[in-house]
């Protein structure tokens, strides 16, 4: 917080320049979070400080530098390995809990049954939804994208299964369909917020939100298309200018998010 002050930026400067929410840099100062390792080179060029001394939260001497170094690795390797174990011990709790849920299934099945009939769909459910959340679990927000590589993956083998168990053949033909167009769109959420970025969260939510329009169309086009259903009704109407409506606010709330800062640039600069 000293330094920040000492270079005379607020938290929203601070924040606008590293491409990240102000929130993030109060938990920062509060000691309720630590920067990303990815941004904390940058942090230190804007602060003038050394990663050391970023993380110790004070100026060290030359003589010192060397052992804080040392200490600083050891402190970080330290809380990488603790994160990732209790991450690994959740993942092995949720897989364990997905197991069980998969034999019950199994097992009350065979017993009513005496072979495996209904119980197949939730195991092969369950499974689909094992590998998409796992890897987010174990490597936190940076297994995001694998989970989407999962999605994008396992989807139509997951579909194409469940027609042959169910014996539709329609749920692979149609969900398949809109399975592939539902993947595309969320490649394009991921860009959107990795292109615009993090200070400007509500800027790619709104644009998440008018592109959710264009997809709703593609997929009433696709239905239209496979199962002769109405291109549109009136509750795709009413679901249109929802979110119409609720990319307007976003935008807004950017924009008056952008406006706070500058107003507040100016009045620093004219204290200055």
């Amino acid at each position: 917080m000293e330094r920040r002050k000492r270079r005379g930026l607020t938290q929203a400067q601070l924040a606008e320049r590293l491409n990240i929410t102000d929130r993030a840099v109060s938990k920062w100062e509060n000691g309720k979070s630590m920067p990303d390792s990815s941004i904390m080179l940058e942090l230190c060029e804007i602060l003038e400080i050394t990663v050391n001394e970023l993380l110790n939260g004070a100026e060290i001497e030359t003589e010192n530098l060397e052992k804080q170094a040392d200490e600083t690795l050891i402190l970080l390797k330290r809380r990488d390995e603790n994160t990732m174990a209790r991450n690994v011990l959740l993942s092995i709790l949720y897989s364990v809990t997905l197991l069980v849920g998969m034999m019950v299934c199994l097992i009350c099945d065979l017993a009513r049954s005496g072979r495996f009939t209904w119980s197949l769909i939730p195991v092969l459910s369950i499974a689909f939804a094992w590998v998409i959340s796992v890897p987010s679990i174990i490597l936190g927000k940076k297994g995001l994208f694998v989970s989407l590589i999962s999605v994008s993956i396992f989807t139509i083998p997951y579909l194409f299964l469940l027609s042959r168990i169910l014996h539709i053949k329609e749920v692979f033909s149609i969900g398949g369909t809109l399975a592939a167009a539902s993947v595309v769109f969320l490649w394009v959420i991921a860009a959107v917020f990795k292109l615009i970025g993090k200070a400007r969260a509500w800027a790619a939510l709104g644009t998440v939100f008018l592109l959710s329009m264009v997809f709703h169309f593609v997929i009433n086009a696709l239905l239209c298309k496979l199962i002769a259903e109405p291109m549109f009704d009136l509750w795709d109407l009413l679901s249109v200018f929802l979110l119409l409506i609720l990319a307007f606010l976003s935008f807004l709330r950017d924009y008056a998010k952008r406006t706070f800062v500058k107003g507040d640039v100016t009045e620093k600069g004219q204290c200055l």
